[in-house]
């Protein structure tokens, strides 16, 4: 197949290159230099606040608890004349308030009741884990105690923000504390709860695009400044190319999203045209997903069990579907603030280690494939791989940019990338 030579192909050349030169070869940077290099001097960010507990899930769900209207916000310094596409990011259960103490204790209590139980001292196993519970507590609190900072897991996907925003994307990456907090025993509903979010977001981005005023209206803020932000979004957003991104359970609330029976749900005039799924968890009911283009990744060394959409919808979904699978990737690396280099409270690398120092040990989900060790990817190059990915995947679905299917398919190899490290999967559809 001849490689296509459009102009938005030569730019993916000229930044994958660059990219895969950077982050391949030299030290991890700092927090925000892969931004900066995928387009954060074109584009801006920002956020707003409607509160900690702003969000009801609807009753008729039977979910308890409220969570917070958040969100932080990525898009064009020039949103020109035309209508943007809007992705919507939602991150994954994790750690809320970063309690540093806490967080030392709860460490300091799990290492000693470890050594307890490898002396087959129950009893003082069980006096730790009572003081680990403990600690647990104020690290998913909701809100967070006075003086205690959120995690802030929506800034995690900044890397992600920026390059679609470079790209001519309206991306809002959605918090969701306040669920992680309260959704303990509520399996049925969570993704129900998650869904509802989602399109509780939409809606505020509805108004302000149509009609300018909402809650949103004054709510946005510089996100380097804090000074409130005067863009005007009115006539500038189509929310009829919407994609939604989703990591671990958030993975699962986009696909709870985009199942075939819960379209019905979608607010009139908001359409989801595609979804990237990050090492989604599995909806409770796995109820088909076959109208709406999707994509699935997830690391090989990854311990958290992954939903199998794509094996579950292949054979008879109507669109196309995709899955990739990263030698070597882990859980946390999606995430910068989940991750070890972040400095952030609970931050870590939860892959299980291999026997040499470098290396992870495989866990496919299925039990006839062999565990193994392998080069464990550095957080920045998961986060390449990453980027390549679902850059080309909007691009493809909101963009309608058919230069970018090959790409996708694994027809075509994403420029700088090592050979060998992704394994691509493709069902066309009906």
């Amino acid at each position: 197949m001849t490689k296509p030579t459009t102009r938005r192909t030569l730019r993916r050349t000229a930044l994958g290159c660059a990219l895969a030169l950077a982050l391949l070869s030299a030290p991890a940077p700092a927090a925000s230099a892969l931004a900066n290099r995928t387009g954060a001097d074109t584009t801006r960010e920002a956020r707003y606040d409607l509160g900690d507990l702003a969000f009801q899930p609807p009753a008729s769900l039977g979910y308890k608890g409220h969570s917070e209207l958040a969100a932080t916000v990525y898009y064009p310094a020039d949103l020109g004349t035309g209508r943007h596409p809007v992705v919507l990011l939602q991150h994954g259960h994790w750690e809320t308030c970063a309690d540093a103490a806490a967080a030392t204790e709860r460490a300091t209590a799990a290492q000693a009741r470890d050594r307890a139980r490898e002396r087959g001292d129950e009893a003082e196993a069980a006096r730790w884990q009572a003081i680990v519970e403990r600690a647990d507590q104020p690290l998913w609190a909701w809100p967070c105690a006075p003086g205690t900072a959120q995690i802030p897991s929506s800034k995690g996907y900044d890397y992600l923000g920026h390059a679609l925003a470079a790209r001519g994307f309206v991306v809002v990456s959605i918090g969701t504390n306040g669920i992680n907090a309260t959704d303990g025993g509520q399996a049925p509903t969570v993704y129900q709860a998650r869904a509802a979010l989602i399109e509780r977001h939409l809606s505020l981005w509805q108004r302000l695009a149509a009609q300018g005023d909402g809650p949103l209206r004054t709510a946005l803020t510089d996100g380097r400044t804090g000074a409130p932000v005067t863009t005007d979004f009115r006539g500038r957003l189509d929310l009829n190319r919407v994609g939604l991104l989703g990591h671990s359970m958030g993975g699962g609330g986009v696909m709870q999203e985009i199942a075939d029976s819960h379209r019905s749900a979608w607010p009139a005039g908001i359409s989801v045209k595609a979804a990237f799924a990050l090492a989604p968890s599995a909806t409770w009911d796995g109820d088909p997903v076959t109208r709406t283009p999707f994509a699935v990744m997830w690391g090989t060394c990854d311990q958290v069990n992954t939903g199998n959409y794509f094996e579950q919808n292949r054979a008879a979904t109507r669109v196309p579907l995709f899955r990739y699978a990263l030698t070597g990737g882990n859980h946390t690396a999606y995430n910068r603030q989940w991750s070890p280099s972040s400095g952030q409270v609970a931050a870590r690398d939860d892959a299980l280690p291999g026997s040499r120092p470098g290396t992870c040990r495989t866990q496919y989900p299925d039990d006839t494939t062999p565990r193994q060790d392998v080069p464990e990817l550095t957080e920045e190059q998961q986060r390449l791989l990453t980027t390549h990915r679902v850059t080309a995947f909007f691009e493809r679905f909101l963009q309608n940019d058919a230069a970018q299917q090959p790409y996708l398919t694994g027809e075509l190899p994403f420029p700088g990338e090592p050979e060998g490290v992704v394994t691509s999967s493709f069902a066309p559809g009906a």
